[in-house]
């Protein structure tokens, strides 16, 4: 079972939304996030990326920086910039982006079935971002970024979603600056929040699908205050806010990779060796069309590679992603990338900026440049439910969730 349960949401003004709102804080850097908020008082970075308040030298884990994020997040409500609702409700979140449309429902999920594991995730996290997004909650006592959460879809509960969005206008339709539409709607009836509960108790699991930082960092705040404050199953603190998406309206787009030499090879001996795993044909177009099929730029030339037969295993759910194909097979074995963690030869560059950005580094300096075929949802479900996770930067999930939309206080 899912257990989900309503909150009262701190939510901006009508008039103030676009302002606030703002990307989430770990897609962007420091420095950038310092540029976006520009004067801009009201963007929500100064809750989530506080370090933008202070000169960029700064220590960036001081103290000061996480008692500036909760001082901010106090003068947002403070000044009515942030408004609490009058009553507990569950959130429609739609964002659309092109012709790719998605739906999840905002709500508190249970720290508990975290613990249990019926919360499943599929990668691991570091623990030094870890612990920082940890000490921003605590010191918050706030979600002030939702977890995002996925599940199997259920054509019941999607007919709920589709019946309450023609019910009412959206309290929130608006575009941000990268072209996303965000639409926000309110179920605020007794019946239906009953009857989406009834639901979800039948969902077997939910699985982190984007921010697993963020998951652990609200899980760990609910630890620590159980810990402390020792008051019960219900308490606010057992609970974290998340957007619940049915797994079939998600979009994975395609995490690539870019190297920035070959290893002390030629790039003659370069591409004999990747001959032994892969067939090597030269190629019109970068972006590969087919999973276990990759785009590789090298040297202005672009080509297709294919795994060869033998070379891993369909049947296990992570020797045969395509992400550990190239690791296994090239990264490892031919370029010395045994961790791509901390390797800093390696990079990683997300689907949205298109195979131009692969291009673009290799001309610039980079030896070479490898496209993959996305990793696809059922995959990632397959990963989680075998309690594996999966290699690092393997999914890339677009849109991203806008922060400042909805907030929630441990005090509600």
């Amino acid at each position: 079972m899912a257990e989900i349960k309503p909150f009262r949401a701190y939510r901006p003004p009508v008039e103030s939304v676009l302002k606030i709102a703002a990307p989430p804080y770990d897609v962007i850097s420091s420095e950038e996030a310092r540029e976006y908020a520009k004067g801009n008082d009201l963007s929500f970075l100064h809750i989530s990326k506080p370090e933008i308040d202070f000169e960029p030298d700064h220590p960036l884990y001081d103290d000061s920086v996480y008692k500036k994020g909760a001082e901010n997040l106090r003068k947002f409500i403070k000044k009515g910039y942030l408004l609490k609702d009058e009553k507990k409700a569950f959130y429609i979140y739609r964002q659309v982006m092109g012709d790719h449309a998605q739906n999840g429902i905002v709500c508190l999920s249970s720290v508990k079935e975290y613990e249990e594991g019926k919360i499943k995730i599929h990668e691991w996290t570091r623990k030094d971002k870890e612990d920082d997004r940890t000490r921003h909650v605590i010191e918050q006592r706030a979600n002030a970024e939702p977890v995002f959460l996925t599940y199997r879809a259920k054509s019941e509960i999607d007919q709920i979603v589709e019946e309450e969005k023609k019910k009412s206008e959206p309290v929130y339709d608006i575009t941000t600056d990268d072209g996303i539409r965000h639409q926000l709607y309110i179920v605020s009836s007794e019946e239906k929040i009953n009857e989406l509960q009834k639901l979800f108790n039948d969902v077997p699991a939910l699985y982190v699908a984007d921010g697993h930082h963020r998951t652990a960092a609200a899980v760990r705040m609910g630890q620590y205050f159980r810990e402390k404050l020792k008051e019960g199953p219900d308490a606010p603190y057992e609970y974290f806010m998340a957007v619940l998406f049915p797994h079939n309206q998600l979009k994975i787009m395609d995490y690539n990779r870019v190297v920035k030499d070959l290893n002390n090879l030629t790039e003659e001996e370069f591409l004999k060796r990747v001959s032994e795993k892969f067939t090597v044909e030269k190629s019109e177009n970068l972006k590969p069309e087919k999973i276990h099929t990759f785009g590789m730029y090298l040297n202005g030339k672009t080509f297709r590679l294919k795994a060869k037969e033998g070379t891993f295993s369909e049947d296990d759910p992570i020797d045969s992603l395509d992400v550990s194909i190239l690791q296994k097979n090239l990264l490892a074995p031919i370029l010395g990338i045994e961790d791509p963690r901390t390797d800093k030869r390696i990079d990683f560059i997300g689907g949205i900026r298109g195979m131009k950005e692969l291009i673009k580094r290799v001309d610039e300096g980079w030896k070479v440049a490898f496209a993959l075929y996305p990793t696809s949802l059922d995959q990632l479900l397959r990963v989680a439910d075998s309690k594996k996770v999966m290699p690092p930067k393997s999914t890339w999930f677009e849109p991203k969730l806008r922060s400042g939309l909805f907030v929630r206080l441990l005090e509600e």
